[in-house]
């Protein structure tokens, strides 16, 4: 079983968390690509959709998923996102895509957040994957800066602005040995929008695929 195999198993085993009537908070990235696609099969049983980011909106519209805003719905019953590192505590590392912002947000005000991830990115140890942190632009030599002084390496994702038209720094480099504390830590850096640990609020469920089946951690 190849790595996509593998992320379509996981995706749609997180669709026996949905319940009638829901209005799912939906992630970005590949594996949450194969989630949406499963989600379009069973699309008459939900409310609608909430977006974590422009592309997972454009790919829910083009199944006639309907998405909403989540000013307008409140807290929602579930979400589900893929990462990019995941620990069996459910510390992840996101925001390979960019969305790490509004993903944050998103996962905050739902209920369960169920994670689907292929096995590969299971870790012991956050911080392999460099750590995505949005900056605001004015900001962003600062925040670099500030990151350097804690022994880390920060490179600007070139070319690249989120949603919210900020940057990104991808930061290498780093043995997230205490997630819960250097995102608290992290996020308290002026100019800092979100760091790409999701420790404070980390995932209920973990889905991993194997070759072998879906395993499920918490």
């Amino acid at each position: 079983m190849n790595q996509d195999q593998m992320k379509k198993q996981v995706a749609e085993a997180a669709i026996e968390y949905i319940e009638m009537g829901d209005v799912i908070g939906v992630g970005t990235g590949s594996t949450a690509n194969y989630f949406i696609d499963a989600l379009a099969k069973m699309k008459g049983k939900i409310d609608g959709t909430v977006a974590s980011s422009q592309a997972s909106a454009q790919r829910l519209q083009g199944h006639a998923i309907p998405v909403l805003e989540l000013n307008e719905v409140g807290d929602l019953p579930l979400y589900v996102d893929g990462a990019d590192e995941a620990t069996r505590q459910l510390h992840l590392i996101k925001g390979g895509g960019g969305a790490l912002t509004r993903e944050k947000i998103v996962a905050g005000a739902s209920e369960r957040f169920v994670c689907i991830a292929d096995s590969s990115k299971l870790v012991d140890v956050l911080g392999k994957f460099p750590l995505p942190i949005e900056v605001i632009p004015m900001a962003r030599s600062f925040v670099a800066r500030q990151l350097v002084k804690r022994g880390s390496l920060p490179e600007l994702r070139d070319m690249f602005k989120t949603d919210n038209g900020n940057m990104i720094l991808d930061v290498h480099n780093l043995e997230i040995l205490q997630p819960t504390k250097m995102e608290a830590e992290l996020n308290n850096i002026s100019g800092v929008v979100t760091v790409g640990i999701f420790a404070l609020r980390p995932a209920d469920v973990l889905l991993l695929g194997t070759p072998s089946g879906v395993e499920k951690l918490g």
